[in-house]
């Protein structure tokens, strides 16, 4: 019979990706790091606001366009003031809207690293013989899921594989070949760990 350990792992991204852009200073193409300052410029009733990208080489600046010629009763006052204080959230979240660098310059650097908070939602730890694990995204990340939880649970990405072949290891909703896409909000891993000898290990490493 089988006890579930319900664990709930929120991946927080640690760098946020940097747009390759054409640097008139060092005549050539470089990453552009978020400042995490906003340019915000009122002409009369329309609003420009921009998140203000640097060079990594040189400090040559870019302009991320977030509003282009906007109303300003089209935008709300708290986000306004929020806009015009370069509130840290803010800023970090448009750093992270990587859809939105892609349509503004094509290429952009995407990185891997994540911290990662693992809660514990349900289950007994001296009992349980299969983990449930649910992913929860602070923001999206490059980082395929077979990599993040051989990272995290300390086995090999090889073994989850066998693990998956086995149908020990199971992902809802994304199902096959879900361990090579990056790790998504919202999805669920299921381990059977009945029959490993390492179980209490992985579980240990998992948050139970």
């Amino acid at each position: 019979m089988f006890s579930t350990l319900l664990i709930h792992w929120t991946i927080t991204p640690a760098t946020a990706p940097q747009p390759l852009i054409n640097c008139n200073r060092c005549s050539g193409v470089k990453a552009y790091r978020s400042s995490g300052k906003f340019r915000v410029n009122a002409n009369g009733k329309r609003i420009d606001v921009w998140l203000i990208y640097r060079c990594v080489d040189c400090d040559n600046s870019w302009n991320f366009g977030i509003f282009e010629r906007c109303n300003r009763r089209d935008i709300e006052p708290a986000l306004l003031q929020a806009l015009e204080s370069n509130d840290p959230a803010l800023a970090r979240r448009h750093a992270f809207d990587i859809v939105a660098l892609r349509n503004q310059v094509g290429r952009v650097e995407a990185f891997a690293d994540v911290a990662v908070r693992k809660r514990l939602v349900g289950g007994a730890r001296q009992t349980a013989t299969a983990l449930e694990l649910q992913l929860g995204l602070d923001m999206p990340t490059s980082l395929r899921l077979d990599r993040l939880l051989a990272g995290e649970l300390g086995i090999s990405r090889s073994r989850l594989q066998a693990l998956e072949e086995r149908r020990l290891l199971a992902v809802d909703p994304d199902g096959a070949k879900a361990l090579r896409k990056p790790a998504r909000q919202g999805v669920t891993i299921r381990i059977d760990l009945a029959g490993e000898p390492d179980r209490e290990a992985i579980i240990r490493a998992a948050g139970g």
